[in-house]
């Protein structure tokens, strides 16, 4: 693809979304798809992918124009263009001990649109507070990273597989699993929904995670029980599926901060035939100065989610504790 025709695609591309949000008659004709059970059906394969930033630049509008919009996205859509070119077959190794470069944009996924919610292109998916920004941390959460990091400093980052981070050791991609569910802007920022009337399940592509979330009247764990990806309980208000989630894991750190005391708030709402609106409260008040959340798009995929298979192809983890391992032997020899 040459970098003429990638604009000229977006350029379409944009044109057809906004004759899309500006066309009455498309609103009128859709009619909601509901369960057997009457409510909404929120089923099939979505992506939250998006480029629009999580917390908005300082200084910066809620909305970008028109312009922005043309701009970030046609940046977006050169720099795959540009990653997804054949490496050059004639240049030298890279140097001894350095950085030797990560996928070329033929893996990624990370986007090219800008998020759309209510006709409005959105310059950061945090809604609340209107800065569009993480609110402060209270005192309490700024001693808890402090004693974290006290914990942590007196290991090497390579001494043990629990010095790496969940991810790396295929446990948990907690941003993309949520929740809430934060696209990662890397790649798979996609879901299944499956949907009865007593649970609905949301199976991530990264990873293995499979949130089940209860219907009905909540019926807590005991405060002791935390599985990974906390204790979810939904119910319907109207038509929008609400699931508040508590018991999170110790180790599900969100935005990198240990607490016992996270809910958070996940409302659904099916919009139209290809959106599904999803918004997310934090609630934590010894970690954060106020509640806060915002609104991310769910589009649909018309595609398949495929295996992970995360430990299965899992070298990394192996080979950098072997490495370590090796560069041990070799310091105790070297006395």
């Amino acid at each position: 693809m040459s970098m003429r025709s990638s604009t000229s695609l977006l350029g379409l591309c944009l044109a057809t979304v906004t004759a899309a949000l500006l066309s009455p008659a498309a609103a009128q004709q859709w009619v909601m798809p509901r369960t057997p059970d009457g409510h909404p059906d929120l089923q099939g394969n979505w992506t939250n992918v998006t480029i629009t930033p999580f917390q908005r630049a300082q200084n910066q509008g809620p909305v970008f124009t028109a312009e922005e919009v043309a701009q970030r996205e046609g940046r977006a859509v050169n720099a795959v263009v540009r990653g997804a070119q054949p490496s050059d077959p004639d240049r030298s190794a890279p140097e001894a001990g350095g950085n030797i470069g990560s996928y070329n944009s033929v893996y990624f996924e990370q986007g090219m649109r800008v998020a759309v919610v209510n006709g409005e292109y959105r310059a950061s998916l945090i809604t609340n507070p209107s800065n569009g920004r993480r609110p402060p941390r209270t005192s309490e959460a700024q001693e808890r990273l402090r004693e974290r990091r006290e914990s942590l400093s007196q290991f090497d980052q390579f001494d043990n597989p629990e010095n790496r981070s969940l991810i790396e050791r295929c446990l948990l991609f907690a941003g993309n699993a949520g929740p809430p569910m934060i696209p990662q802007n890397a790649y798979n920022n996609n879901y299944t929904i499956v949907q009865t009337a007593d649970y609905v399940m949301i199976h991530p592509e990264v990873i293995h995670d499979t949130r089940i979330i209860q219907m009905g009247t909540p019926d807590p764990l005991p405060d002791h029980v935390r599985p990974w990806l906390g204790d979810s309980w939904g119910r319907w208000e109207g038509d929008v599926l609400v699931v508040e989630t508590t018991n999170f894991h110790p180790l599900q750190t969100f935005q990198g901060l240990p607490s016992d005391d996270l809910k958070v708030i996940e409302r659904f709402t099916r919009v139209d035939e290809e959106t599904i609106l999803y918004e997310f409260t934090i609630d934590d008040p010894t970690s954060y100065t106020q509640q806060w959340g915002g609104e991310i798009p769910f589009k649909k995929l018309d595609a398949l989610l495929y295996e992970y298979a995360c430990h299965e192809g899992n070298y990394a983890l192996s080979n950098v504790l072997s490495g370590a391992r090796y560069q041990d032997r070799q310091a105790e020899q070297n006395r």
